[in-house]
């Protein structure tokens, strides 16, 4: 590519979102400030990042948890703040890396039809997992790969 080292850079933290099986949620920072936390990289305004975060936590209803902190919730919990978090720049793709795999089932469900509307409302998601149930029931398209190859597409 074309782009300098610090273009690459300030590219991925616009455009792209990362959710991982882990959450990696910072423990010292209550759910409020870890949602807000890729907006004080950017240059916005304090009452946009408010906003934004506002959104946010209503979009993932877990506005009643603002000022708890990671440990004081449940992973489905958990997972919802991660996920703000990486939509609070409202990037054009999702990369979500076993985002389910600490989850119930009941809890995976609804992190499914969350995707779901995220996609909807235009981000594109890249989802790997392992758990080919959570494949089935989607008119999306599906790329399965196989050692780092396509093995088929759907």
């Amino acid at each position: 590519s074309g782009l300098s080292e610090r273009e690459r850079t300030w590219y991925r933290k616009l455009y792209i979102g990362f959710v991982f099986q882990g959450f990696n949620l910072i423990d010292e920072l209550n759910i409020y400030e870890n949602i807000e936390l890729p907006l004080l990289y950017q240059k916005v305004s304090s009452s946009e990042k408010k906003k934004r975060v506002e959104e946010a936590m209503e979009r993932m209803k877990i506005s009643h948890r603002r000022k708890h902190f990671p440990q004081q919730l449940s992973g489905g919990q958990q997972q919802r703040v991660a996920i703000a978090r990486s939509m609070i720049n409202e990037p054009l793709i999702l990369i979500a890396d076993e985002p389910t795999g600490n989850l119930d089932p009941e809890l995976t469900r609804e992190i499914m039809i969350l995707f779901r509307s995220i996609n909807m409302r235009g981000t594109t998601i890249v989802f790997a997992t392992h758990n080919r149930e959570l494949l089935k029931n989607t008119d999306q398209r599906i790329v399965l790969l196989n050692k780092g190859r396509i093995d088929s597409q759907t």
